[in-house]
């Protein structure tokens, strides 16, 4: 893919105009979470390409926020767990990435008894969580901007507080993502972490998160709600902001207070 998205200068092509910010990539942006972020990015100015397993889901949202934004929001439709696809992706993502939001992850819902049925739920967990981070990043890290490049990761709450196998999945990646930020830290890359606890507007809850439900959650916060998926695209934009440029390696609990920090 060509380089896009750098220099302060912009052209018309086709009747639209060329982005003039950033290069900024977003897993998991097809919906919830993921779409907010992306669309910050690209309310910004910024040429986004989100990536994702559903093709349908990220076309309807790239035609979407390309509507809204007057600028080309570009789907690329990969398993991002799965080495072969990754490795196939690479061809149509950016040669160079100035922000890289590593948000895409679900909950396995695999169940069963005995040993086999742990076996589903955490390989399905670690794949859903991790994989889907860590062979994009190496993937793409020669691609990371020097001076200025950001990878933002996120996670949960559940990798503060416990949470069965999705919770530890979500740990793994703060581990990692301590590694990572000593890696490219020389290079004036930064790596940081959103840890957000219950969000509201997203598919991760499915029919659980009812009203009931929601005001038990939003009584554990100290401001008396929960979150919404914008909350936490303030966090990731604000982390991949020139302002952020001295925090890396960090975890940034985005909770409403649900569980402070330390």
């Amino acid at each position: 893919m060509a380089e896009i998205g750098h220099g302060q200068g912009g052209d018309v092509e086709g009747g639209t105009v060329a982005p003039r910010g950033r290069t900024v990539v977003v897993t998991g942006g097809g919906t919830g979470i993921g779409r907010a972020i992306a669309d910050r990015f690209a309310g910004s100015g910024d040429h986004v390409v989100i990536v994702g397993r559903r093709r349908e889901v990220l076309r309807k949202a790239a035609a979407e926020l390309s509507a809204a934004h007057g600028l080309d929001v570009t789907p690329i439709a990969c398993d991002l767990a799965d080495p072969d696809d990754v490795e196939a992706a690479l061809d149509r993502l950016p040669d160079r990435i100035d922000v890289l939001v590593n948000n895409a992850g679900s909950r396995e819902l695999a169940v069963g008894a005995g040993p086999h049925g742990v076996l589903a739920r955490w390989r399905g967990d670690f794949e859903r969580n991790v994989l889907t981070a860590v062979l994009l990043t190496e993937s793409v890290r020669d691609r990371l901007t020097p001076d200025g490049g950001r990878v933002i990761t996120v996670t949960s709450l559940a990798a503060l507080r416990g949470g069965g196998s999705y919770g530890a999945s979500k740990a793994a990646l703060h581990a990692w993502n301590h590694s990572l930020a000593a890696q490219l830290g020389p290079q004036g890359i930064t790596c940081n972490v959103v840890a957000p606890g219950t969000v509201a507007g997203t598919e991760f809850f499915g029919g659980r998160l009812n009203e009931a439900e929601l005001t038990r959650r939003a009584g554990r916060t100290l401001i008396g709600r929960v979150g919404r998926p914008g909350d936490v695209a303030t966090a990731v934009v604000f982390l991949a902001s020139p302002e952020a440029g001295f925090i890396t390696g960090e975890i940034l609990q985005c909770n409403g207070g649900e569980l402070l920090g330390r």
